[in-house]
Parts: C-alpha cells; structure tokens; sequence
C-alpha cells in the first residue's frame, strides 16, 4: 500500500494586483496578431541586422576618417580665419567703438534721463494717476464689475447647458469603452511586435552563426590546415636547406672580397698620395705650430740601468 501524499497540484500564479483581466476579446485578438506580426518582422529585424553590420564597418572604415578630414579642413577654411579676424581686429574695434558709444551717447543719456526725464514722468505719472486710473477704477469697481457678474453667470450656464453636459455624456458612454477596446487591441499589437522581434533577433543570431561557421569551415579551416601543415614545413625546409647555406655563401663571398679588395684599395690610396704630391708638393706644416713644436721642451728619454742622467752618475 503506498502510504506517500499524492503531489499536490501546482496552482496557477495569482494575477498581480491592478492587473486588466483577460476576456474572450484579448484571447481572440492575440494569436492572429502575433501570428502576422511574426511573418511580418522577421525579414524586416534580417534586414535590419544587415544594414547595421554594414554600417558599422563604413563608419569606422569611411566616414569617420572623411569626417575627421573635413572637419579638420573645415576648421582651416573657416573658423580659424574668422576666430582671428575677431580677435584680432573685431574686438579691438569694438571695444573702441563701445568706449566711443559710451562716452557720446550713454553718458549724455544718463545725465538728460537723470536731470530731465525723471522729474518730467513724474510729474506726468501724478497727472495720469489723478485724471485716469482713479475714474477708471471707480468705474469698473461700481459700473463694471457688477455687471460682468452677471452676464458671466449667464454666460457660464448657458455654456454647461449646451456643451459641457453632451460632452460629458459622449465621453463618459462612448469615448471611453471605445477607448477601452483600442487600449486592449494596441496592447495585444504592441506585446505581438515586441515577441516577433525578440524571435527575429533568435533567428538573425542564429542565420548569422551558420553563416559564420560555414565561412569558417570552408575558408579559415582550409587555409589554417594549409598554412599550418604544408606552408610551414616547406618554409622551414627553405629554410634550412636554402636560404641559410645561401646567406652563408654570400657572406663568405663577401668576406673573401674584402680581403681580395683591401690590397688594392691599400695600392690606390699610396698612388693617388703619390701623384697628389708630385704635381702639388708635400704639404706645409703650420707656422703656429712649427713655432709650439720649437718651444716644446723634448720628451725625456726613458731610464736605464746603463744611462748615466742622474747627479750621481753625472761626470
């Protein structure tokens, strides 16, 4: 007898709280829409990871050197002419031009708004004040505003009557359950594009990592297995066989050349000094220096046991 619980059947996840239930309209929209929406995306999501691929690889490659380039020609031909002529000649002269306008028009402004204007606004100001905005406001505080009052009222139920009230009911019994069934079929379209273009991104990974392995397989595997198992053993064979008995050849051909040549060379040389000194002469030492080599005091010999320079020895 089995004396084991049965499992306790899982129960589904409640629904999160301010969450829109679930009718027989969203279930009858869903499906179809995303259906079409799949259809729909994948091309366009394909499309659309091959044209970033491609214009990734023209940015680096082709247009951000060509538009480092013009924006550094750009720079030559515009900007830094006109930066010099502004600080170089537009400031200068705009700040004498300023001094100049403040000291003709400012200054003698200043003095007519100070010791003329002012005193003559307010005087005219305590005219205005007197012979308009106190009748003004006596009008409208005891003529006009009572009246307003009551057109306004007039006015403000009139309106609800005639406008507020039909579109209250329009909006209230027909715009919002319209609105409701729009809401829940943007809904439904909106998650559709969002799962159709998670799946095409799938598919483009995927469409793009075959397409990577049989590249690899059918180029950069061959071409590795070539270089790796026929180029570099030949290349070594080359090497050893070829190239490093050749190099020491050349070397002691070299070598021998030079020892061949350096006689010669030796021969040359003593002839041309020859022939330089049986048509110019021997060449003359400097005066100055005949002249320090007589005031030099000789170089002392060296001591032996058998001279006879010390004072000892000395006869």
């Amino acid at each position: 007898m089995d004396l084991e619980k049965p499992a306790a059947r899982k129960q589904p996840a409640p629904a999160p709280a301010g969450a829109p239930a679930e009718g027989c309209l969203v279930t009858a929209i869903r499906l179809p829409v995303r259906i079409v929406a799949l259809v729909v995306v994948v091309p366009v999501r394909l499309l659309w990871d091959a044209l970033v691929a491609v214009g990734r690889v023209l940015r680096d490659t082709v247009l951000r050197p060509a538009g480092r380039a013009l924006l550094w020609v750009g720079r030559a031909l515009f900007v830094w002419p006109w930066v010099a002529l502004g600080r170089y000649v537009l400031v200068p002269v705009g700040k004498a031009l300023g001094w100049l306008g403040y000291v003709l028009l400012v200054v003698p402004a200043r003095w007519v708004y100070r010791h003329a204007l002012t005193p003559l606004g307010r005087g005219l100001a305590w005219l205005g004040r007197v012979l308009v905005v106190v009748p003004s406001v006596g009008l409208y505080r005891y003529v006009l505003a009572p009246v307003g009052r009551g057109i306004g009222l007039t006015l403000y139920w009139t309106a609800r009557v005639l406008f507020v009230l039909p579109a209250l009911a329009l909006w209230r019994w027909i715009l919002v359950p319209a609105g409701r069934v729009l809401a829940v079929i943007g809904r439904e379209v909106r998650d559709a594009l969002r799962h159709a273009w998670r799946i095409a991104g799938y598919v483009s990974r995927a469409v793009g990592r075959f397409f990577g392995t049989l590249l690899r397989w059918i180029l950069v595997e061959p071409v590795r297995w070539t270089y790796r198992n026929v180029l570099t053993p030949v290349g070594h064979v080359v090497r050893d066989v070829v190239w490093r008995p050749a190099a020491a050849a050349a070397r002691a051909v070299g070598r021998a050349a030079r020892q061949v040549l350096a006689p010669v060379r030796d021969s040359v040389r003593r002839a041309r000094a020859d022939v330089r000194r049986l048509l110019l002469g021997a060449p003359e030492r400097p005066v100055g220096h005949q002249e320090a080599a007589h005031r030099e005091p000789g170089r002392p010999q060296a001591r032996t046991l058998g001279s006879s320079t010390t004072a000892l020895t000395k006869d």
